[in-house]
């Protein structure tokens, strides 16, 4: 059992067994600090998901690059739920980290920081289950095929019980669990912990043959309109070329970098969560499911690019970056790229990313988004509780007034 350090978390040390080993008859819950403390495969045999975020790979090339640490603010804690007995083996992983802030989280709970501070009260650290830096939906607790819904069900009692644990016995002001499948959300939901909705926009292929065929579905205003923007991109005389991440060289990732570190800082007034070792390790770590697109201009000197991600049925826009400006350049590389590339190699969805709400307009439709918390002083829990409720009735309207938005002639 995995001990926390009191000089990372702020933490009294725990006692000398370590982090609380939950248990019953037929369970016990491990918690370790470092993703490469875990078998690759039986994580991904857990995991049993396509979406390449999840994966062992992209968790180790995020902790390997220490773009995932205690000095960033993430510091691992994943848990693993084992059998009982001699084998021990494991029958369900979670990615799990302790957050010293709330940054690349995407579900934002600033507010609540805040109000914790007003009162002058300790919101950090806190418990977070969820692939860093990734707003992407996707399992958060990987559980072997083999058991029956009570049994799975008993699964999500003891990690929520543990993570409850951990909250009285370490101090963490709450548990944070984003971006999961609905059937998760729901199965966490049945262990009392509050639920959050939010909402992001994506583009689902109905089997269009090409591009102009899905410009076929729209309005006519919004086909002129799309036709206007990628029309300006045209006249700037500009190539446009996807690489597959084995192809991907060393200097390709440098002038990558050099975009993404100037479009953060324009935009944040940071270099970005993410170095340049990370970027470059998934090159051989996740070669199937990396594609850089490379943007030129005239004189086929490197201007922009954009990293996506893929697995079978998906397309991921992650990031993207720009040398100089140019007018539509941005939507044409990270929206109607990403839309014939999935026209084009039959992938039925493309996640552009987290929030955007120009994206309705250029055919991306609204998609909710599910997370679970618990806090663990109770008049705060209270109050989130309430305003997650008037939150989820306010995003339940706001995806209705998008819908009636959307660019299609009609919708299925």
């Amino acid at each position: 059992m995995t001990k926390m350090d009191s000089k990372q978390t702020g933490l009294e040390q725990p006692n000398e067994e370590g982090v609380k080993k939950n248990c019953n008859p037929t369970y016990e819950v491990e918690l370790v600090d470092a993703i490469v403390k875990v078998p690759a495969d039986s994580w991904n045999n857990l995991m049993a998901d396509d979406n390449p975020f999840n994966s062992h790979q992209y968790l180790l090339a995020l902790e390997s690059s220490d773009c995932v640490c205690s000095k960033t603010g993430w510091t691992p804690l994943h848990l693993l739920v084992k059998e009982t007995g001699d084998k021990a083996n494991i029958v369900a992983v979670m990615p799990l980290y302790i957050k010293a802030h709330s940054y690349g989280e995407y579900v934002f709970d600033w507010a609540w920081a805040d109000a914790y501070e007003r009162q002058q009260l300790t919101y950090y650290p806190k418990l977070l289950s969820a692939i860093p830096f990734t707003p992407t939906a996707g399992k958060r607790l990987g559980i072997t095929t083999d058991k029956t819904e009570q049994e799975r069900q008993q699964i999500y009692h003891l990690v929520a019980d543990t993570l409850n644990q951990c909250l009285v016995e370490y101090g963490f002001s709450s548990w944070h669990c984003l971006f999961l499948p609905e059937a998760q959300f729901k199965h966490f939901s049945q262990t009392q912990s509050l639920q959050r909705v939010g909402t992001q926009f994506h583009w689902f292929n109905r089997n269009y043959a090409d591009f102009d065929s899905f410009l076929a579905a729209l309005s006519s205003r919004k086909r002129k309109e799309i036709k206007k923007e990628r029309a300006k991109v045209r006249a700037a005389d500009l190539h446009f070329e996807f690489i597959e991440g084995a192809e991907i060289t060393a200097e390709l990732w440098l002038q990558f970098f050099a975009c993404y570190q100037q479009t953060y800082a324009k935009r944040s007034g940071h270099y970005g969560y993410l170095n340049l070792d990370f970027f470059k390790s998934l090159s051989s770590t996740l070669a199937d499911n990396v594609i850089l697109l490379v943007v030129r201009d005239s004189e086929e000197q490197f201007i922009a690019s954009a990293l996506y991600f893929k697995s079978r049925s998906h397309l991921y826009g992650r990031y993207w970056g720009a040398l100089t400006d140019v007018d539509g350049l941005h939507f044409e590389a990270c929206y109607y790229q990403g839309i014939e590339y999935c026209i084009n190699h039959g992938l039925q969805v493309f996640d552009a990313g987290a929030q955007g709400e120009h994206k309705v307009s250029r055919g991306f439709e609204p998609v909710a988004t599910f997370s679970n918390h618990e806090i663990a002083h109770l008049e705060f829990r209270q109050a989130i509780h309430s305003f997650t409720l008037q939150e989820a009735n306010n995003i339940k309207i706001y995806m209705q007034q998008l819908k009636q938005k959307l660019p299609y002639k009609s919708v299925d």
